[in-house]
């Protein structure tokens, strides 16, 4: 039982920092919405939880320098940041949507809270179960 819970909150505490994370990165991108030549960047997050938690094998891929994977306890996944495709051509080469940009960070912002909720209500039925009440 102990094994099972350990599990699920380090599972969420990873998603957790991985939203932590791309939030940073979104918010990144709409303070450079106005930089000639910025590159919007976004991770693929199912794809950094995975490999953060290690549910999936490194599939043959081995880090070839500290933190080429993943860095801070596998919170940073580095590997799994992809650029942004314009969705529309810009003369200064911007590739910032911030239409898109405002939608990711609500969509995260939401989960986020979604996943500290849910690490809350494991904490407080825990504590529950040793007061036995």
């Amino acid at each position: 039982m102990l094994n099972r819970l350990t599990n699920s909150l380090d599972f969420h505490g990873q998603a957790l920092s991985l939203r932590s994370e791309r939030q940073r990165l979104i918010a990144s991108n709409i303070a450079n919405a106005d930089t000639p030549g910025y590159v919007a960047r976004d991770m693929n997050f199912s794809q950094a939880l995975k490999e953060a938690t290690g549910m999936q094998a490194s599939a043959g891929l081995a880090a070839t320098r500290p933190g080429h994977i993943a860095t801070a306890g596998g919170a940073r996944a580095e590997a799994n940041l992809e650029y942004a495709v314009a969705s529309q051509t810009n003369l200064d080469r911007n590739t910032v949507d911030m239409d898109r940009e405002r939608a990711n960070f609500a969509d995260n912002s939401v989960r986020f809270e979604a996943t500290l909720r849910f690490i809350n209500s494991n904490v407080r039925t825990m504590i529950d179960a040793i007061k036995g009440q």
